[in-house]
């Protein structure tokens, strides 16, 4: 799997959308992870360092434009700090550093839902961390 395809073109080492630290939890093993996230083009990667470098290569992939909402998640998870994102067929949990960071992070996405939304839905998750 080449650089150009793990990254889908997205140049993520310049001027992402949102980056920062969230921890989240696995798609299929429901250990929680801390991951360094980037939002960008309507996708939100994730690795395991916060220098993002050219080479890098992201862990995970979630296309933000298949999602229909990101919400707080507090009451789900009895965690402080904590949202979800879901796609109507599958929710996927973070949680924050802070109150301010949850927001953040929540509108930021929110923005990116509405502005890359389609109808198709065929590319889904890719989460490396899961199959560890």
């Amino acid at each position: 799997m080449g650089a150009a395809q793990s990254n889908d073109g997205v140049e993520l080492w310049s001027n992402p959308e949102r980056a920062g630290w969230l921890t989240k939890q696995g798609e299929y093993i429901k250990t929680w992870r801390r991951r360094w996230f980037v939002l960008k083009q309507g996708k939100l990667f994730w690795f395991k360092e916060a220098n993002v470098t050219r080479g890098s290569r992201p862990r995970g992939v979630i296309p933000v434009a298949n999602c229909l909402t990101v919400k707080g998640a507090e009451d789900v998870l009895n965690k402080q700090f904590a949202f979800e994102l879901s796609t109507g067929r599958d929710t996927m949990y973070f949680i924050a550093d802070s109150e301010k960071e949850k927001e953040d992070w929540i509108n930021s996405i929110g923005r990116s839902i509405v502005q890359h939304s389609r109808s198709v839905t065929d590319d889904e998750i890719l989460d490396y961390d899961s199959r560890e």
